[in-house]
């Protein structure tokens, strides 16, 4: 099954922070039974952080497309179908981005690499039931 990176995934692996990672969620992401994922609001919540200054990066945001695909992620865009899908269980957060990635997850049948706590039990979650 495809797997979608939570957006604080995608920059753990960008900004070379990706051994501070569980032990669970480097095996998830190292997997080649997986073909991973970011989604555009992934993008999209970056560039906000960004350019607020709240989230410092070492080469900016306008490589970070490259970035993926050099490490052979694929970029989701975000459709009508997602936009309307009802996911269910519903999410204990109010974050848009989090339920966007959830409702690609639901539509596109994949599951959400996270360590947020908020999610990472959630059914959609690549790590739920997981001690």
């Amino acid at each position: 099954m495809a797997r979608l990176l939570d957006t604080h995934i995608f920059i753990a692996l960008v900004e070379e922070r990706f051994e501070d990672l569980p032990a669970a969620i480097r095996q998830e992401v190292e997997s080649s039974n997986h073909d991973l994922y970011l989604s555009v609001a992934s993008l999209w919540e970056i560039s906000i952080k960004w350019r607020l200054g709240k989230l410092p990066l070492k080469s900016g945001i306008y490589d970070l497309p490259n970035a993926a695909k050099r490490a052979g992620i694929t970029l989701l865009a975000i459709n009508e179908h997602h936009a309307l899908a009802d996911v269910d269980p519903e999410p204990p957060t109010r974050d848009p981005f989090d339920r966007i990635l959830l409702a690609q997850c639901l539509v596109e049948n994949m599951k959400l690499i996270t360590i947020d706590t908020a999610l990472i039990d959630h059914p959609l979650s690549a790590t739920a039931s997981r001690p």
